[in-house]
């Protein structure tokens, strides 16, 4: 006796859909690697995959809406890999590479330097789980606050263009712990940020555009 399609049904929805959680299985290691590459100094190879994090992020919901393939799970996986890819592998890459010297300036520098990234850490944490709360209930044209992969852009774009221009960390720490404590308040603000989620590819724009 062929199952019903009732019964199909249910037994689809109790799985989870791998193509989209798969990207964000590889979203997810890249921001491990970036962890591990910059506790080896590598940390060109630490900023690259936190790049990598991003577009694979982008990625995930898109393959997910194109194939019909959303759900709870992968919303709650993706929200679970932000935080592992823009919230903590972004502040210990910034730490490794350059907050973790203010000890050598004094002791209470470099207990700020730590305090620092965890701000941001937590922060993203924040950002995400208001993320989470409101999704459903907010404009999507608009994001409240700082995204976590942009913030994480800005935090690692710095220490990359700093990294490739022959500038240390510790040269340039004290203006490394603004940056990271800036990023990771404009997640949590209630600034809004245009998200370019209305942009739609498919239909006609005039020449110009």
């Amino acid at each position: 006796m062929e199952p019903s399609r009732e019964q199909t049904d249910k037994k689809r929805r109790r799985g989870i859909y791998l193509l989209p959680n798969l990207i964000t299985t590889a979203a997810l290691f890249a921001g491990f690697y970036g962890i591990v590459a910059a506790t080896q100094d590598k940390f060109e190879q630490a900023c690259v995959a936190i790049f990598i994090a991003m577009i694979l992020d982008a990625l995930d919901g898109r393959v997910a809406r194109m194939t019909n393939t959303q759900s709870e799970f992968g919303a709650e996986y993706d929200s679970l890999a932000d935080m592992g890819s823009f919230g903590l592998a972004p502040a210990l890459i910034m730490y490794e590479w350059s907050l973790s010297s203010l000890v050598n300036v004094s002791w209470h520098w470099g207990k700020l330097g730590w305090l620092a990234a965890f701000l941001y850490v937590a922060s993203g944490a924040l950002r995400l789980a208001r993320f989470n709360t409101k999704a459903s209930n907010t404009d999507k044209r608009y994001f409240q606050g700082l995204p976590s992969p942009a913030a994480a852009a800005v935090v690692v774009g710095f220490v990359w263009a700093c990294f490739d221009n022959g500038i240390s960390g510790d040269s340039v720490a004290m203006i490394a712990l603004p940056i990271i404590v800036f990023s990771g308040l404009m997640m949590v603000s209630n600034i809004s940020f245009y998200s370019f989620k209305d942009i739609d590819f498919h239909n006609k724009v005039p020449f110009m555009a």
